[in-house]
């Protein structure tokens, strides 16, 4: 089966350039939502400042088995994603399996990036990165919040994998895309990932949130992705 142009579910991308900066609200690339979501400046303006707690504690595993299938449509989350970012999307396995694809272009950088299953140059990127959120709050959430925050589509984003592995899991103040017309995008996801689940930001990363987002006051936030707890089968760390 193939979807021409990426996921059914993906409406044609609108680009509304804004002070210098390209907001995408719909399509390919990133986090989705419509654009009536709060200005992200003042969101940044608002998140609580907190020193970085110790990374002691943190294992993967703590977030849950990877790509669960929070949403119950019996796809897990990685193969939504994929469906829902890449273009020319061919599937197998019933049309949930994404088999190939392409990023038509890549957020981070801006280039095409080929998705082939087994030998993949396409990562899912926790645009709020799991060590990140552990050493900000979520050591401190129930296990199902956790595995929530890992599957939330609106933290989630497929992107060319090694880019997002020179990211590791910097926040705004250690890593920005190469792609200069994604940032304004990017910082307001992360800035929304951090809204909506109760995550406090580092002094130097509040400073970088709002140097970027001043370049771009119109910014909005993504708004949607999954309810803040798992559905209750995923419970269990």
């Amino acid at each position: 089966m193939r979807l021409k142009g990426g996921a059914a579910a993906a409406a044609a991308v609108a680009l509304v350039a804004v002070a210098g900066c390209t907001e995408q609200t719909t399509g390919t690339g990133g986090p989705q939502g419509t654009a009536d979501g709060a200005a992200a400046l003042v969101a940044a303006e608002a998140l609580p400042v907190k020193g970085r707690a110790p990374r002691t504690g943190y294992d993967r595993d703590r977030f849950g088995s990877p790509w669960a299938d929070t949403d119950s449509n019996s796809c897990g989350t990685r193969d939504d994603i994929l469906q829902r970012d890449l273009a020319d999307v061919e599937f197998s396995g019933g049309g949930c399996t994404v088999t190939s694809g392409t990023l038509d272009p890549d957020p981070y950088t801006g280039k095409d990036v080929t998705f082939v299953r087994g030998r993949s140059q396409v990562d899912i990127d926790h645009v709020v990165a799991l060590s990140d959120a552990w050493q900000k709050g979520a050591q401190q959430w129930d296990p199902g919040k956790r595995i929530a925050f890992a599957n939330d589509p609106l933290n989630l984003v497929a992107v060319d994998a090694g880019t997002n592995r020179a990211k590791g899991d910097g926040d705004t103040a250690t890593w920005l895309p190469p792609n200069r017309s994604y940032r304004c995008t990017y910082v307001a996801a992360q800035v929304a990932v951090k809204k909506k689940y109760g995550l406090w930001v580092t002094s130097a990363e509040k400073s970088a949130m709002t140097r970027v987002l001043t370049d771009c006051p119109g910014q909005r936030l993504p708004t949607g992705g999954n309810p803040t707890q798992a559905p209750p089968r995923f419970h269990a760390d």
